[in-house]
């Protein structure tokens, strides 16, 4: 992935070494991390080269540095995180109006809001579209894995 980066992860942290933050949060190469955690197993001073990738993206889109395209990913991240807290699994249904309202709200795009409804009908022709989903049977088990992630960015 870093060969395609216009900043490799390296000089990202080097970047933030030097307190160019606001340039590693204008680098495209922080919304094109896929947190492989390949960089992290390399790092010969062991970074946690993924997590600061992350910290760079969520900074990027509280100062509003991230294009409108870039903070959909932050939206759809957090969608996708609160469905899966809530449910335990995955509700497509559910994750797509929570990602498209929360769309909405913060861009007031109609045209992003109404884009794929017309998709359904197929989906659902192919039963690759499901109204209800299914929740975790121990959802106890997904609430202590979320508090032990929260507990541990705390540190």
């Amino acid at each position: 992935m870093a060969a395609g980066m216009d900043s490799p992860p390296s000089r990202l942290i080097r970047l933030l070494q030097l307190g160019l933050v606001e340039r590693a949060l204008r680098a495209q190469a922080i919304w094109q991390c896929v947190s492989c955690q390949t960089c992290a197993t390399r790092c010969p001073k062991s970074v946690d080269c993924a997590g600061v990738m992350d910290a760079l993206r969520q900074l990027s889109f509280e100062r509003g540095v991230a294009t409108p395209e870039q903070q959909r990913i932050v939206l759809f991240q957090k969608a996708f995180l609160k469905n899966i807290r809530r449910n335990g699994r995955l509700n497509e249904l559910e994750l797509i109006g929570d990602f498209k309202l929360s769309t909405f709200l913060h861009g007031r795009s109609l045209s992003f809001l109404l884009k794929d409804a017309t998709l359904a009908p197929e989906l659902m022709k192919r039963k690759k579209f499901h109204l209800v989903g299914e929740k975790a049977r121990d959802r106890a088990v997904v609430a202590r894995i979320f508090a032990r992630c929260v507990d541990s960015s705390l540190l």
